[in-house]
């Protein structure tokens, strides 16, 4: 072979090369049409927040997260024995209180998604009812530091938060005091 022959098919090579990709761009793209990129499942903001599906207080029905999409859902960390999380409990009592029936722009409303680190069922239902804990989806494993859920989403400290949009993405972690109310009013049409 001489060099004359070796770059024309280099050529050819690589213009065959061009046009392919421009061919699979230009078809990816206008097969996609106006949807979104997939988020990735994770625990980061902007992250697809991953399942959590575990046991009510009594045992008696498994309650997921997908449940509850369409709405603004507060996934919260959180334990009988832990006294910053009952501190922090009569502030996401007020935040159900205030957005569970607000109209929001994007979504069916807000939910509070409670996981709890206990060990001990009864100290975790009587933490529930001493703090006035009135959402319906309250959930564990019973498994302490080694909960399912909280190894999940990391999980190394609480009372920990993600705020997860109607579409199940994560758009705000660790909102605590006013800072989640703050949140919330950012996406609320009226209350």
């Amino acid at each position: 072979m001489n060099l004359r022959s070796l770059m024309s098919k280099t050529q050819i090579l690589s213009i065959a090369a061009v046009v392919l990709l421009a061919v699979y761009g230009f078809t990816s793209r206008s097969t996609s049409g106006d949807q979104q990129p997939k988020a990735k499942v994770g625990t980061a903001i902007g992250d697809k927040a991953p399942e959590l599906a575990f046991y009510n207080p009594d045992s008696t029905k498994v309650l997921k997260l997908s449940e509850l999409k369409g709405k603004f859902v507060l996934i919260d960390f959180w334990a009988s024995w832990c006294r910053p999380c009952r501190m922090e409990n009569p502030n996401v009592v007020a935040a159900y209180q205030k957005y569970s029936k607000a109209k929001f722009k994007t979504a069916k409303g807000f939910e509070v998604y409670s996981v709890s680190l206990d060990r001990s069922r009864e100290q975790w239902k009587q933490a529930i009812a001493q703090d006035n804990l009135i959402w319906r989806y309250h959930v564990s494993d019973l498994k302490f530091w080694q909960s399912a859920g909280s190894q999940l989403y990391g999980v190394s400290s609480i009372p920990m938060s993600f705020l997860v949009d109607p579409n199940g993405i994560i758009i705000a972690k660790n909102l605590r005091g006013m800072a989640l109310h703050q949140e919330l009013d950012k996406h609320v049409k009226s209350l």
